[in-house]
């Protein structure tokens, strides 16, 4: 890494740092004493076969990213996570699960219009546009779903499709998989963060790049 990148993740992490401790939120999202979703007895429920993947590594460990796209945590965490793709993306997977959170008007939405986006190869581009413009439609009380559709149609998705995907009881029934999942390991809160199954509770970026560098080195 670059001694301006190094700058630059540092730059972001105390902004990041300063919004999960105004909410309250660590890094890990659950109770820090809750060590149960430890092992590598986990790693195959953490990452499913058929789970969403942002960068895949067919050799490398596997880190795992349980989210709500309107979670303002979520939302704080995300330039980092894509400055670790940008270092690790070809040695390491970086696979994202939905967890909207019940309180969060549009998370379901949010989470749905993602997977239509994903149903038609644009995973990463609506994943992106989701947190690029959280502030503009989180914490909203009211649907966001007009918006998303046009954030599917600025993405030139086939909007019939989108449509359907959108509106499909399969697509909430995938998130819900996801939800399940995350429960089975202990998930209470976004973001919350595997590697490989081990549950990472990291307190700075170098926690994160130390246990990658780790699994890497294993």
């Amino acid at each position: 890494m670059t001694r301006n990148a190094k700058i630059s993740i540092g730059v972001v992490l105390v902004a990041v740092v300063g919004v999960l401790v105004a909410l309250l939120v660590p890094w890990g999202g659950a109770d820090p004493a809750d060590s149960s979703a430890g092992g590598s007895g986990t790693a195959g429920i953490a990452a499913r076969p058929d789970s969403h993947r942002l960068s895949t590594a067919p050799d490398g460990p596997t880190f795992v990213e349980f989210l709500d796209f309107e979670c303002e945590a979520c939302g704080a965490v995300y330039p980092v996570i894509e400055q670790l793709r940008a270092e690790y993306g070809d040695r390491v997977n970086f696979v994202i699960r939905y967890f909207p959170i019940a309180s969060h008007f549009n998370a379901e939405r949010a989470a749905r219009a993602v997977e239509a986006a994903a149903q038609q190869g644009q995973l990463e581009g609506m994943y992106k546009r989701m947190y690029e413009t959280q502030l503009e439609w989180g914490e909203q009380q009211v649907p966001m779903d007009d918006r998303f559709r046009g954030y599917a149609r600025d993405l030139g998705l086939v909007m019939d499709e989108y449509d359907r995907v959108y509106n499909a009881p399969e697509t909430l029934d995938r998130i819900r998989a996801d939800q399940a999942d995350g429960q089975a390991l202990g998930v209470q809160g976004t973001p919350t963060f595997f590697l490989d199954g081990q549950r990472l509770q990291p307190q700075s970026v170098g926690d994160l790049t130390s246990a990658f560098d780790a699994a890497l080195a294993r």
